[in-house]
């Protein structure tokens, strides 16, 4: 009878498909969502939906960036709004995304919309001019867990503080040997001076990531002079080479950090300020606490472990990333010592579009936010006594 009864069916009927739902974090029940917004088809392409709004999606969600002086975001039943005065520019269903980003001034907000993204799950990023975070919104439930934590602080006085450290020390340096040659086999046939100076950093910093997995202490502040002195005798021959590969299309006398007004420190340290965002999103989802790192010291208002986990990233992500744009020749526009409008969308999109690149990641391919993820519940692991950490490094 039922065979019958289904036979006796439309064919529309029998094909439509099943509503899209959203499961609840506090009920554990599927809520049905009755809206369908376009999104681009594939993982990591994107779309530009408006002046100042761009939408990535990944495997595991999307992200919405927006950027632009008198938006605001609400709630209307089950989707996110992007108004600009009294016109709607932008509607989208919460169950899709993964994270909105906020990176310019002049945007706000209603308490609707910051209740729905915490009931979510979603986290709301927000970013400065020079692209770094200066606040995340998260709901306190995500990270109710208090094991990890607890262990965390333990660690940072026995060995595993220790050996988180040299993981990442050694992550760090073995991917700044990666990225030079992968640049550096691009010059072989064409600069075979430049190649060979290149290849020879590489080369040392080879012997430098050698060297750091036989350090010994009981701790990481009996060892931190040692396993800092590499990491800076690393980045200062890294440097280096990298003037190497990007001297004849930039002037480039070194890394400088805070304060930067020269076009390749302005791009680096905006492409790293995208990153610590994500970077810090998956220390808070992995139940960590950002502010209590192992390599980077203690101080008021520095999230040291944040800074620690950025650091295997800072090569396959942003320092790549910004070599490429270099190299290429694209227009980098400077003004009163920042980069312009025009730049920062350029490279925020070129370093997104990195982040959503996949990468082999324990025989598997990931895209690399999703990587990021992973390692942060890996050190969560870790501390906890399941298994050992290992950074990422990615393949050249």
């Amino acid at each position: 009878m039922a065979d019958q009864a289904l036979n006796e069916l439309p064919v529309e009927e029998i094909q439509r498909p099943v509503p899209a739902a959203q499961f609840n974090l506090f009920t554990g029940a599927a809520e049905p969502v009755p809206v369908e917004v376009v999104e681009p088809e594939e993982p990591g392409r994107e779309i530009r939906v408006d002046e100042g709004i761009t939408l990535v999606k990944s495997e595991d969600g999307s992200q919405l960036i927006v950027s632009g002086y008198g938006l605001f975001l609400s709630k209307k039943s089950e989707r996110l709004l992007v108004r600009k005065g009294k016109d709607v520019i932008y509607q989208f269903p919460f169950f899709r995304i993964n994270e909105v980003v906020v990176g310019s001034r002049g945007i706000s907000m209603s308490s609707d919309f910051l209740e729905e993204v915490c009931m979510r799950g979603v986290r709301l990023s927000f970013l400065d001019f020079s692209g770094k975070p200066y606040a995340m919104v998260t709901s306190p439930m995500l990270t109710a867990t208090v094991q990890a934590r607890r262990e965390q602080i333990l660690a940072f006085n026995d060995k595993r503080g220790l050996e988180f450290c040299k993981a990442v020390v050694v992550g760090k340096i073995k991917n700044q040997e990666r990225l030079l040659r992968y640049f550096g086999k691009y010059l072989k046939t064409e600069a075979d001076d430049r190649f060979q100076r290149i290849d020879a950093i590489a080369g040392q910093l080879r012997a430098l990531w050698k060297k750091v997995p036989a350090i010994d202490a009981g701790c990481v502040d009996e060892a931190r002079g040692t396993i800092m002195g590499t990491e800076g005798t690393a980045g200062r021959i890294y440097w280096d080479a990298v003037k190497e590969i990007i001297g004849h299309r930039v002037e480039f006398f070194g890394r400088e950090h805070r304060g930067a007004t020269d076009e390749v420190n302005s791009l680096l340290n905006y492409g790293y300020g995208i990153l610590y965002s994500q970077v810090w999103g998956a220390v808070l989802n992995a139940g960590l606490e950002p502010f209590a790192g192992f390599l980077h010291v203690d101080r008021p208002g520095k999230p040291s472990l944040i800074l620690d986990m950025v650091e295997e990233f800072r090569q396959p992500v942003v320092d790549r990333t910004v070599i490429a744009y270099v190299n290429l020749g694209t227009t980098i526009g400077m003004k009163e010592g920042l980069l312009d409008a025009d730049t920062r969308k350029s490279i925020a999109d070129k370093i997104i579009e990195r982040l959503m690149a996949s990468e082999p990641y324990q025989g598997k391919q990931y895209q690399i936010r999703s990587i990021i993820q992973m390692q942060a519940r890996r050190l969560a692991g870790f501390l906890r006594g399941e298994g050992e950490y290992k950074a990422f490094s990615f393949k050249w």
